[in-house]
């Protein structure tokens, strides 16, 4: 039995919650590759579902999710991004036969899963501040919003033995992404997860904590 510093709370290592959640936190993965087994439709529903339970600014809850089943939705999807990419790509000046393994690269990532789910942010019911300054501060609360419910995914998925992956690439290209899925006006596109039952194992590290803390 250990007991924690500055209280009288007694902890068991082997039974706690902490070790439970601390486990599954550190031994997530982002998987980029999966098996071609359909994700349940239930267990996606309480994915989601349970995903929503985030901390959000004001509880305004501005997160959105839109989820790609269909193999033509997916390649619609990927077409339009790697075509936006090679012009990016090409505009920068970059060899085009680098060009092209990146455009594919892409595209297997997008198509190569059972499941995307576009993660969005919407400031419908945000507040809303005549000046910029505040304006900025309140859509980057959304934006973190939106971060912590996303997390919370990925971390439902691993719990459930499914694999999955944060793409950053739809920031870059939110309204093509919003046009291609034809999704409502208000929902900006921060990012995508794949996700599905992994084809592989991986390892990663950290860097040690006490190079990103300081105590005051």
């Amino acid at each position: 039995m250990e007991v924690a510093k500055g209280t009288d709370r007694c902890y068991t290592p082997a039974m706690d919650p902490f070790s439970t959640i601390s486990t599954l936190i550190t031994s997530r993965r982002s998987i980029r590759r999966y098996t071609p087994d359909p994700v349940p439709p239930d267990l996606l529903e309480q994915l989601l579902q349970t995903a929503m339970w985030a901390p959000s600014a004001h509880n305004r809850q501005p997160w959105r999710f839109a989820v790609l089943r269909s193999e033509s939705g997916k390649a619609r999807l990927a077409r339009a991004m790697g075509a936006r990419l090679r012009a990016d790509r090409t505009a920068d000046g970059d060899p085009p036969e680098t060009i092209e393994q990146d455009v594919a690269r892409s595209y297997a990532r997008l198509t190569g899963a059972p499941l995307l789910i576009v993660v969005c942010l919407s400031m419908k019911d945000m507040d809303a501040y005549p000046d910029a300054r505040r304006q900025a501060a309140e859509t980057q609360m959304a934006a973190q919003s939106v971060a912590m419910a996303a997390q919370n995914l990925l971390l439902l998925a691993h719990a459930a033995g499914l694999g999955a992956c944060w793409l950053c690439a739809p920031l870059f290209v939110p309204d093509l992404v919003r046009r291609t899925l034809e999704l409502p006006g208000d929902w900006e596109p921060q990012g995508v997860i794949t996700l599905g039952w992994p084809a592989q194992k991986k390892e990663k590290s950290r860097r040690p904590w006490t190079d990103n803390v300081t105590f005051r």
